[in-house]
């Protein structure tokens, strides 16, 4: 079968960072399925252990997480899946990745597809969903509430909101829970996504977020989540939250944070990777198969809409190191999809 991938860790800018090769197909055995991939998105951590991360000596690493594509077989102990069903996923950091035409994934973990969007519109929102819903529901435990009602007392700053994951994060939380929803954008196009997104306000974070606040008439926040740069924000943060107040965050700041500037105002800190359920196999692994069925119906009753952006083409070498790029930039809003090999 097809696959791209790399032997040695290098910067995306060198010919041999992503390559073309061969591999034997795979077999599903227990609780995995054998699923033949039509769509990917590529998302910050692909760039992030490309660059960092090699494999064993000479074999190859594939990377891909993101995928939608069909079930074309199941192991013996599969009870959820069968072939020919359409799926969803985000994969296991641990396994090799989706960058390839069949990969083995554990059922577990797994959703059925929407029915109402096509495969690059999907393959968009499976780890961005899974860790907006986690951040939401498992780390800062809102009450799930569908179209509810919403509060002032309960005020939610998402720090990188027109990214990946802050893209479905602002509709789950406007959709199902009763949060004041303020997103932080730096550029007119990323802050009119946010605005399209359903959020309450948007305010530039490349401002003091503090005074930001101030200008939409809001004091403090009970709840941050912080999606990038958090280092460059931390301090704001802190005098941005209410005492009592939570943050939560997903990526990995350059420097240590002093979590002991947290302790006057009782604030609590709350870690998300959507990958500790597979890689630890907890007991509530199947929680994610749950949600990504969850997060399908919300689509297909069109109240949670793709967050597509560039379509990359085909999936192949050259094009993956194109949409690897992109991310790096730092202009990329929303999801980067590639479609097919």
């Amino acid at each position: 079968m097809k696959a791209i991938g790399y032997l040695a860790p290098k910067s995306i800018d060198q010919q041999d960072a992503l390559v073309d090769f061969e591999l034997p197909k795979p077999t599903a055995t227990g609780r995995d399925l054998l699923v033949k991939v039509n769509a990917i998105s590529v998302n910050p951590v692909d760039t992030k252990i490309r660059s960092s991360a090699g494999p064993a000596e000479g074999q190859y690493k594939v990377l891909g997480w993101d995928a939608v594509g069909e079930v074309t077989a199941v192991g013996e102990d599969v009870e959820h899946y069968q072939v020919g069903d359409k799926v969803w996923y985000a994969g296991d950091i641990s396994r090799s990745g989706t960058n390839a035409e069949y990969h083995l994934v554990d059922e577990r973990i797994v959703g059925k597809q929407p029915e109402t969007l096509s495969d690059t519109q999907a393959a968009a929102l499976p780890l961005t969903a899974i860790t907006a819903w986690e951040l939401l529901f498992d780390r800062l435990k809102f009450e799930l509430q569908h179209q509810a009602e919403k509060s002032a007392d309960t005020r939610l700053l998402i720090i990188g909101a027109s990214g990946g994951v802050g893209s479905i994060l602002t509709q789950l939380a406007v959709k199902l829970t009763n949060a004041t929803v303020i997103g932080t954008a730096s550029r007119p196009e990323s802050q009119q996504w946010v605005t399209r997104l359903g959020a309450d306000h948007v305010i530039d974070h490349s401002k003091p977020i503090t005074e930001e606040l101030s200008r939409i008439g809001i004091a403090d926040v009970t709840h941050v989540i912080s999606l990038t740069q958090t280092q460059a924000h931390y301090n704001q943060i802190i005098e941005a939250l209410a005492p009592q107040g939570q943050l939560a965050l997903i990526d990995d700041p350059t420097e240590p944070l002093d979590i002991m500037k947290l302790k006057v105002k009782s604030l609590s800190l709350h870690w998300e990777l959507m990958f500790t359920r597979s890689l630890f196999k907890t007991a509530d692994m199947d929680k994610q198969r749950q949600l990504l069925n969850s997060v399908s119906l919300l689509i297909d009753n069109g109240e949670i809409v793709t967050t597509l952006d560039q379509h990359f083409g085909q999936i192949n070498a050259e094009n993956l190191k194109k949409a690897h790029a992109y991310i790096e930039s730092g202009k990329s809003i929303g999801k980067v999809v590639l479609e097919g090999f």
